[in-house]
């Protein structure tokens, strides 16, 4: 397997998402770079919206997810409450 990985903004909303894919993913690995944050993780990588409410503290859509994304890799699956990133050979 390869890894699937998601790379956002360096912002404060970014901080909470981040924190979120942590809590979900706990094998994924954050690599802080000059403006963005990549996050990534050996086959799958998991967003899940009620985890980044709790981080953040209110409602939260996963669609916004994309106002912070810089770049990812993977084969994606989306829907209101889920955000997944699957990397196979």
């Amino acid at each position: 397997m390869s890894k699937a990985y998601i790379a956002l903004q360096d912002n404060e909303e970014s901080h909470y998402i981040v924190e979120a894919i942590e809590e979900d993913n706990p094998s994924a690995t954050v690599i802080y770079q000059p403006a963005m944050i990549r996050i990534e993780n050996e086959g799958q990588l998991i967003i899940n919206r009620e985890t980044v409410e709790e981080k953040m503290g209110r409602d939260w859509e996963i669609q916004a997810l994309h106002v912070n994304l810089i770049t990812l890799g993977g084969n994606v699956d989306e829907d209101d409450d889920q955000f997944s990133l699957t990397w196979k050979q």
